[in-house]
């Protein structure tokens, strides 16, 4: 099986990781901060180590303003309900995932905020940081207080310019949110460098953690509502939630197994070096697009970016049975959509949406070659 949806979950995972979790649930796994035995103190020791290991990957000086939670849709939702209050003006970007869309959208339908779209810029000759901010900047009212912006694209390799909105932002008094979900282990990240007000990551994409577990890494004097209450151990006298991070975010047992599995895949990133693993997707999806290209019946889609995805559709037959048919033959990638009506919008994708390939460290180039030989079959037997 040649698996080419990375993007979704990176698989497989380094073998740390499935090691650590193991280790987890057969010798130290006992309920961090809920006891003073050993078992429940080691369990908070791998994930106080797992919060100051992505603590220095995003630039973040103090760990604790880093809190765990389930997936970067439940990061996105902690941050966007815990910061907007009513009356409150929001611009996003046209590339947005359904994790910031529909949050917003459900909160503008219920008449508690607004919101504006501002133009990624993608696949216009004329992009550039500075074009992009004066977008932005068109669309701030008196009432605005946030800009949400995805630093990668989940749909293709397009990235923003978060330094420069960052600043911005910053400028401007706003509130700076980044979708982090296919940029954190792919690209370089400083939430303090980059005037990041909540960076929402996933453990279990380019960090290659196990799924059920996300992070959230706040900026300094950041401090959202709690999206959830309950026991965590401290102030537990107290009906309210501490008024600092990060336990003010992580009510409920961790999922500790799935940290310990995320603090060896951040490991395991360091050890191979962000610009190292970048530049070798990004070589993957040179030759992936070469490929393509010379297939008549492929369309790509913002292909002059590069990077770990890649969508594209195939002239007469739907996404759908173009995935299928790729599966039958032992390839994984997406067809459709991609949580991502925004984004499909923006690039002009057609009916059925396209199907998506994307990279990770474990993809060989002859898994490229192998694509293009399936995909000629398909279009061929039609």
């Amino acid at each position: 099986m040649i698996y080419f949806d990375n993007a979704a979950t990176t698989f497989p995972k380094p073998r740390a990781v499935g090691q650590e979790i193991w280790n987890c649930v057969t010798r130290y796994g006992g309920n961090p901060g809920r006891g003073a035995h050993t078992l429940s103190l080691a369990a908070a020791e791998k994930i106080f180590s797992c919060r100051c290991l992505a603590a220095e990957l995003l630039g973040v000086e103090e760990p604790e303003r880093v809190f765990f939670t389930l997936n970067t849709t439940y990061a996105l939702n902690t941050v966007l309900k815990g910061l907007l209050r009513p009356g409150d003006h929001v611009i996003l970007s046209d590339l947005e995932h359904n994790a910031v869309y529909r949050p917003l959208y459900k909160m503008e339908q219920e008449g508690r905020i607004t919101t504006s779209v501002f133009r990624s810029m993608v696949g216009d000759p004329a992009r550039t940081p500075t074009r992009i901010c004066a977008g932005i900047a068109r669309l701030i009212r008196p009432e605005t207080r946030m800009v949400v912006c995805v630093h990668s694209s989940n749909l293709c390799s397009a990235v923003m310019p978060i330094r420069e909105i960052g600043a911005f932002c910053h400028r401007h008094g706003l509130l700076f949110v980044v979708d982090a979900a296919q940029s954190a282990g792919h690209e370089p990240i400083s939430v303090d460098g980059m005037n990041i007000d909540a960076l929402c990551v996933p453990g279990h994409k380019g960090l290659y953690g196990p799924q059920g577990c996300g992070l959230v890494a706040l900026g300094k004097e950041v401090l959202p509502d709690s999206l959830v209450e309950g026991g965590n151990g401290f102030h537990s006298l107290e009906g309210s939630m501490p008024d600092f991070p990060p336990e003010r975010f992580e009510a409920g047992t961790l999922p500790t197994p799935a940290i310990a599995g995320l603090c060896e895949g951040i490991r395991s990133v360091n050890q191979l070096g962000i610009e190292e693993i970048s530049a070798y997707e990004k070589k993957l999806y040179r030759a992936m697009r070469e490929r393509l290209r010379s297939i008549p019946e492929v369309t790509l889609y913002a292909s002059e970016y590069e990077g770990a995805v890649l969508l594209f559709s195939v002239t007469g037959i739907s996404p759908e049975r173009v995935g299928q048919r790729l599966n039958d033959l032992g390839i994984c990638v997406r067809s459709g959509y991609h949580c991502s009506a925004l984004g499909h919008k923006t690039l002009g994708t057609p009916e059925g949406g396209g199907i998506r390939v994307s990279f990770g460290i474990y993809n060989q180039l002859f898994e490229v070659d192998q694509m293009e030989q399936a995909l000629r079959r398909i279009i061929r037997e039609g």
